[in-house]
């Protein structure tokens, strides 16, 4: 914890020390002080603020904004009221109200400023309209609406890098801050840097508000990105997934053998840890500070789901396909002076084409269904094959990441079946299974779990089967072949989810992946599929 973090939390402790006295003396029952939440609207009342300010004490951002208001007035209403008093009481409480409850004794309460008879001066209109604002704004973010920028080529073409969406929190109920100090606006890590943004020491249990309803099939859904609860401190590798860089950093130890890794897995993985650790630093995020993902609901709580030769299947029924699935195909034309005309005709860009690999003399691109046919119809192909990705399989790359039989044959377009978590659901937990559950068993839900003699240990009891307690969530990119989606890191729980794209407002293109930057107007102000 930094001096910075250190001071907050010192502040929010000190209230239980100086509003006891603070509020006797304003007319107040001394005791109230001491109550959590009753302190801070006995407070607000003797300062003539509304009782539903004390919400904005724990929104963060806002919160900061909100006790140097109540700091600076808590000094007027006990008369002091110079230029000086305030910067004092506004900057330095932790010295000023210890001075204010239990040294200036003298001080008299004499209430709030009435500002109905005096003019205020131009520079405190404007400060207070600034505040106002950056609260309201606060406000509107975490319980209603929050901006968010599409940053991977994942959903394309659904949603393209460079689109700017609003994200309804309504929409399956607002989370309360789990992290309720934090500067405003920012995410998790201040402008420039790997700092914190926000205040590790005091963390809320989660808690979510009624929404208009619950994530559906096909809801473009931004949530906090599950393995992102641990993250290597580099700008670069920070939005990625921890637990697969770790792993394949110990394959590269093990000299890319993936049988000598299998050989001590904890051993080379612990190597990978020390050295991300001595290079860049490793530390853990609280659930609301992870990386934002945006991907499609594909599977839903209490869902079956396989996927067969790139075709998803729920409940053992094909699963009709979103208008803008697209996949990577190897191609070559009969004339490469044609290129232009093929990018210039589908609008592909830089981020649509992909390293080729061994395949020199090909071209890869990602193509939707109404693409491929357009790109067949203009009879400049010579060859166009499907990417296979089956090289993939038996690698520890798909989810559940685990070469034990049949997990380690599945491949992107080819896995299953895997039943989906729902709350109060019961299901059979043993040596075959328990691949598919450990993490949720383990992380989300907080179980020890260990294998015994081939059996299935938790919190230190024999377990044959479990019994589930929040919903998770199948999520998948429509740009099938470029997405690191849950066919590589599994469920998404109930507690990660935060809202779901619904409009966007603005998309611009950018340079290095488009090779310009102009306005796509045409994608302004249209509501998201």
């Amino acid at each position: 914890m930094n001096i910075a973090e250190t001071l907050v939390v010192l502040l929010y402790l000190l209230y239980f020390v100086v509003l006891p006295p603070i509020l006797k003396r304003a007319g107040k029952p001394a005791w109230h002080g001491f109550v959590p939440i009753l302190q801070y609207l006995s407070w607000l009342k003797i300062l003539g603020r509304p009782w539903y300010w004390v919400f904005l004490i724990f929104v963060p951002g806002v919160n900061l904004l909100t006790l140097i208001i109540l700091n600076v007035e808590t000094g007027i209403a006990f008369n002091k009221r110079s230029v000086k008093d305030q910067w004092f009481m506004g900057a330095l409480p932790w010295v000023a109200l210890p001075m204010l409850a239990f040294k200036e004794t003298e001080a008299k309460f004499v209430g709030p400023r009435d500002w109905s008879k005096i003019k205020k001066s131009f520079q405190r209109e404007w400060g207070e309209a600034i505040l106002f604002a950056v609260i309201a704004a606060s406000v509107i973010r975490t319980f209603f609406f929050e901006a968010f920028t599409i940053p991977t080529g994942s959903m394309e073409g659904s949603m393209l890098v460079g689109d700017y969406l609003f994200v309804s929190k309504m929409s399956y109920g607002a989370k309360l801050p789990q992290t309720p100090l934090s500067f405003p606006f920012i995410h998790n890590a201040l402008p420039g840097s790997m700092r914190n943004s926000y205040v590790e020491w005091i963390e809320l249990p989660y808690f979510r508000l009624p929404g208009f309803g619950k994530v559906d099939r096909y809801d473009p859904v931004v949530f906090n990105f599950p393995h992102g609860d641990s993250i290597i401190v580099d700008p670069v590798l920070a939005g990625h997934d921890y637990y697969a860089i770790l792993r394949k950093q110990g394959i590269a130890f093990a000299g890319n053998d993936l049988n000598v890794y299998l050989e001590d897995p904890e051993g080379y993985k612990a190597r990978a840890r020390n050295r991300f650790s001595k290079e860049f630093g490793i530390k853990a995020r609280p659930i609301d500070k992870e990386e934002n993902y945006i991907k499609r609901c594909v599977g839903l709580p209490g869902d079956r789901i396989e996927m067969r030769d790139r075709q998803v299947y729920i409940n053992d029924k094909a699963l009709e396909n979103p208008t803008e699935l697209q996949y990577n195909y190897y191609f070559r034309l009969k004339n490469q002076a044609q290129l232009q005309k093929v990018r210039e005709e589908l609008d592909l860009t830089e981020l649509d084409f992909g390293n080729t690999g061994n395949q020199k003399n090909y071209g890869l691109v990602a193509l939707t269904a109404g693409e491929y046919e357009k790109l067949m119809a203009m009879n400049v192909v010579d060859t166009i094959v499907l990417e296979d990705q089956s090289n993939l399989a038996g690698q520890l790359e798909i989810f559940p990441n685990s070469m034990m039989a049949p997990y380690n044959t599945w491949t992107p377009d080819n896995f299953g079946p895997i039943a989906i978590p729902a709350d109060g659901w019961t299901y059979e937990i043993n040596i075959e299974t328990l691949p598919l559950y450990r993490r949720v068993i383990e992380v989300y839900e907080g179980n020890d779990v260990e294998v015994r003699d081939n059996q299935v240990y938790i919190n230190g009891d024999l377990a044959t089967e479990y019994t589930f307690k929040q919903n998770y969530y199948w999520m998948m990119g429509d740009n099938r072949h470029n997405s690191a989606d849950s066919r590589f890191w599994g469920f998404v729980p109930e507690t990660h989810v935060v809202g779901k794209a619904v409009f966007t407002w603005f998309s611009k293109e950018n340079t290095l992946q488009h090779g310009s930057s102009d306005i796509r107007w045409g994608r302004m102000f249209r509501l998201v599929d």
